[in-house]
């Protein structure tokens, strides 16, 4: 790999970037004060917590110094909660829906760069929201519509660029860049937190309405700076070259060949670059000769296994629980009983630490192991995490030792799933599909994340309302069935070029079960 191949990468993944600063900003955002009375999830009658998150009115606190505003939830907080998050999630069901069309239309690169400019749009509407849960929602939508977009294209532009040898090394970049917006949107906005939640100038100011606004600026700052990430991708994105197997299909074979030799950086006569001009010549000229590709085509008798198996790999990334850990991780924590400061800023960005680290051995382990490897291995993983979670989390009542052990079981369940289930699944559904209909199988396995992802953001807050942490023990038996499902449908497509995937998978030729 040479450093035009790994910048061209690195660039690409930053849509990953978008998407985990989304995610991340939620989690503090929902515990904002400000935002909370609002949007009407809570209200406060000027009531106080110490320290340590009890009333100090109580008689038997001896802690009287006061720290936080009381909140108290109404009877609509999970509903507007679940609503708010989940509609950048439907976005994003929208968005991949569009994908295949645009990226096909314009190309991946330059649907990309429309999509970050999107994503700017919908944070600064998310910023500048009416006291109406709704405008808000529309705003993540419309940052959904960019994400969804690009979380089928990100992938798939970079496997159509990457050298075969570490195509999935780079694909899983994409994965790297989520987690490490989640990192950023996490840092940056437990910061405001703790200069605008712990010991507020209001604290002591008389309320007269449960329900009067508070000082938004927290919130909408945090919400605003989305922008910031999305111009400057597409700035980035604009000096980037197009897909050369997207540039032959268009029969622009001339321009392909060009970026093929910058891309590795020798001339258009080298060896290596006929050769895979050739390979992808070959195999646009299959596909002009089916004539154009529909959807119904994912159906067909040769494509439909590998749009069962990606439907079935991104249905399961999900139900293995991660986004009701990364959306609404504080309020898990604070169930466990950690204090508010333990809860909102130590613990979540230990966890987003964590699950940025864990990223790189699942980039090593995908082309050492293999992707179904990683599945395997992964599902086991986070299912045993899930129980112990779970297990540790009913006995915190006896003591600290207990609180830190679940917390521990949610850190290992995170460094589970990024260094296996994080990655693979983008990787393999940017790799199985035939180039003919490669951006609609991608759309499918992206349309299936986002669907499964909206169900959980959505029923997640209710979910653990009612279950608290037996919640863990559904996610756990997904993990079973995701293991299941890698065992038995999932086929192995390490070191190969994509033009032998497709003939691996249309059974012709020998691959790796």
């Amino acid at each position: 790999m040479n450093s035009f191949q790994f910048l061209v990468a690195v660039t690409a993944s930053c849509g990953g970037l978008l998407f985990g600063y989304e995610v991340g900003v939620m989690n503090v955002v929902l515990v904002m004060d400000a935002f909370r009375i609002f949007f009407d999830l809570c209200t406060w009658d000027g009531s106080k917590l110490n320290a340590d998150g009890i009333n100090i009115e109580d008689k038997s606190v001896k802690d009287k110094v006061p720290f936080y505003r009381n909140l108290k939830p109404t009877d609509s907080k999970s509903f507007i909660e679940g609503f708010i998050t989940s509609s950048f999630v439907l976005g994003a069901l929208c968005g991949a829906l569009l994908a295949s069309y645009l990226g096909e239309k314009y190309g991946r690169q330059k649907t990309i760069m429309i999509g970050a400019c999107i994503f700017a749009i919908g944070g600064i509407l998310q910023g500048s929201s009416i006291r109406n849960y709704i405008m808000i929602a529309v705003g993540r939508l419309i940052t959904g519509l960019s994400v969804g977009c690009n979380s089928v294209l990100c992938p798939t532009y970079i496997s159509e660029v990457a050298p075969a040898k570490i195509r999935g090394t780079l694909a899983s970049c994409y994965q790297l860049m989520i987690t490490l917006g989640i990192v950023i949107a996490a840092i940056i906005n437990a910061i405001v937190w703790y200069f605008t939640n712990i010991k507020p100038d209001d604290l002591n100011t008389p309320r007269t309405k449960i329900d009067a606004e508070i000082s938004n600026f927290e919130w909408r700052f945090a919400l605003c700076l989305q922008a910031i990430p999305g111009i400057a991708l597409a700035i980035l994105m604009s000096f980037l070259p197009k897909s050369p197997r997207w540039l032959c299909s268009k029969g622009r074979d001339e321009e392909a060949v060009q970026i093929l030799a910058k891309l590795n950086a020798t001339s258009v006569d080298d060896e290596l670059v006929q050769s895979e001009l050739k390979a992808i010549q070959e195999d646009v000229a299959a596909t002009v000769a089916a004539g154009s590709s529909s959807v119904a085509e994912l159906f067909s008798s040769v494509i439909r296994r590998r749009t069962f198996v990606v439907f079935f790999i991104q249905l399961f990334q999900q139900w293995t629980g991660v986004n009701v850990i990364m959306y609404y991780q504080s309020q898990i924590y604070n169930e466990m009983g950690f204090t508010k400061f333990l809860s909102t800023i130590v613990l979540p960005v230990v966890n987003n630490l964590v699950n940025f680290i864990s990223t790189f051995p699942g980039m090593w382990g995908i082309e050492k192991f293999g992707r179904k490897t990683l599945l395997i291995v992964g599902a086991i993983m986070m299912m045993i995490f899930h129980i112990l979670t779970w297990a540790f989390s009913t006995q915190t009542s006896k003591g600290e030792f207990w609180k830190y052990l679940s917390v521990i079981s949610v850190f290992l369940y995170v460094f589970a799933f990024a260094s296996t289930w994080g990655p693979t699944p983008w990787v393999y559904q940017s790799e199985i599909f035939p180039l003919r209909v490669r951006v609609k199988g991608s759309a499918v396995g992206t349309m299936s994340n986002f669907f499964n992802n909206w169900i959980i953001a959505f029923v997640g807050p209710a979910l653990m309302k009612m279950w608290g942490t037996r919640s863990f023990l559904l996610f756990a038996t997904c993990c079973l069935l995701a293991f299941l499902f890698a065992s038995f449908f999932c086929v192995e497509s390490k070191g190969l070029n994509l033009e032998e995937v497709d003939a691996m998978m249309s059974g012709k030729a020998a691959g790796k079960a």
